[in-house]
């Protein structure tokens, strides 16, 4: 039986699944204070509904606690099958739609956290492992995309502690592949997980963790440059250098995978702007800008740079013949503060993300 315990200021919620021989589970709550009360309704409510698969499941594993190396006793560290078990439910659960996503991200992200910490107690580094580390990235990027579509005060520091592990399960991942390298030899899904980095680094201010660009290829082997999933990559690093906005949203659109365009959402929505703003500084001021020509170079529906226009805090006119442009030369141009609106990038094959 796996056994975890966790002390919380005002509240304490712990998932004690037994495996493999038993499925009991016992759900404890330490309850104070009226807010604490309210608070330990919600999340029961909810992790009781993220609890009724496992319950079939005896293989499977949930558990949020985090060990020190002193504390870590045989009977704490969970083997790898049960780890794989766990993990594959906890993904189960990111499509869910009981509960509002940065519930169902805190539950998942703390307990990915315990896998991790696990899996290194261990020492382990097979491909299996390998497996289960890109998992884990595939959970932080997807909850990267999703998060910006969250509203609340948490929003923002669930964003950035996020980020922050997936910085760190990158990391790591890269240094399993290191150490499990044959001559000419690339895992399946390593040129894909490489590139991430690359998208996560395309803005130098971005503030993620990690060594510059510039270095971070030196460490390449040239199997994975020539990989079609990094040459993608490499090409939307020169469109973005170059402020090339249509070169990268027509190579985004056409080569990216579901991983990659979750990463380069903020970076589309950067470059729409950055575009707007070129035409609007640049175009001449007696022929203002035709919206449907403008749609068809951001790759947008006409309506969404109608909106777009707006955020950006430009007009939007009708000439004499009836067309919607943009008056170019507007000294009013501006960037929200909450950030620009997602809008959908028109002629992406939706089939190769699925």
């Amino acid at each position: 039986m796996y056994l975890a315990t966790e002390a919380m200021t005002i509240l304490r919620v712990e998932i004690l699944l037994t495996c493999p021989s038993s499925s009991e589970l016992a759900l404890l709550c330490v309850l104070s204070g009226k807010e604490s009360q309210e608070n330990a309704c919600v999340i029961s409510q909810c992790l009781r509904g993220f609890m009724e698969t496992p319950l079939n499941h005896p293989q499977i594993s949930l558990s949020r606690r985090t060990l020190s190396a002193a504390d870590v006793q045989a009977s704490d560290v969970r083997p790898l099958s049960v780890l794989e078990e766990t993990l594959s439910y906890l993904l189960s659960l990111l499509d869910s739609r009981e509960h509002p996503f940065e519930v169902v991200h805190d539950f998942i992200f703390d307990r990915t956290r315990s896998i991790r910490q696990d899996l290194s107690i261990q020492n382990l580094a097979s491909e299996g492992v390998i497996h289960l580390y890109e998992e884990i990235v595939k959970f932080h990027v997807i909850s990267r995309q999703r998060l910006q579509g969250c509203s609340g005060t948490s929003i923002s520091s669930m964003h950035h502690l996020n980020m922050e592990q997936l910085a760190k399960t990158l990391t790591t991942l890269y240094n399993i592949y290191d150490a499990n390298r044959k001559p000419d030899y690339i895992y399946e899904n390593e040129a894909e997980f490489r590139s991430l980095y690359v998208l996560l680094h395309l803005n130098t201010s971005s503030g993620v963790m990690g060594e510059p660009l510039s270095l971070w290829f030196r460490k390449l082997t040239s199997n994975l440059i020539k990989s079609k999933e990094m040459c993608f990559v490499r090409k939307l690093l020169r469109s973005y250098r170059n402020g090339n906005y249509r070169s990268f949203l027509r190579t985004t659109a056409s080569e990216a995978t579901y991983l990659q365009y979750c990463i380069s959402e903020p970076h589309i929505r950067e470059m729409r702007s950055f575009a707007v703003e070129c035409i609007n500084n640049v175009c001449y001021k007696l022929q203002p800008y035709p919206l449907l020509r403008l749609s068809h170079n951001l790759m947008m529906k006409e309506m969404d740079v109608e909106s777009l226009c707006h955020e950006c805090g430009l007009e939007i006119r009708t000439d004499s013949d009836g067309s919607i442009v943009l008056p170019t030369k507007q000294t009013n141009f501006c960037r929200p503060k909450e950030g620009f609106r997602n809008y959908d990038l028109i002629g992406i094959e939706v089939e190769r993300l699925l």
